[in-house]
């Protein structure tokens, strides 16, 4: 049972995690592309703000290996 509640904590803890980056790149995506067609020398910029939601998930996926490593006892 409690091995249980670890999964479901840390599949909460990813996909919380990738809905809000997907939710936050699709706003930073549409500006974006907004953006570009005015003024195509930003796109340096707009790629890294593109980029930076992505961490999101990266730590959302370190939290639930720490969860399973260690609350598994």
């Amino acid at each position: 049972m409690e091995l249980g509640l670890i999964a479901i904590g840390a599949g909460l803890a990813v996909g919380l995690a990738a809905a809000a980056t997907g939710y936050a790149q699709s706003k930073i995506g549409s500006a974006g592309a907004g953006a570009l067609a005015e003024r195509p020398e930003l796109f340096g910029n707009i790629l890294v703000l593109l980029a930076l939601p992505e961490t999101m998930v990266i730590l959302g996926f370190a939290i639930a290996a720490m969860m399973i490593l260690l609350l598994r006892g």
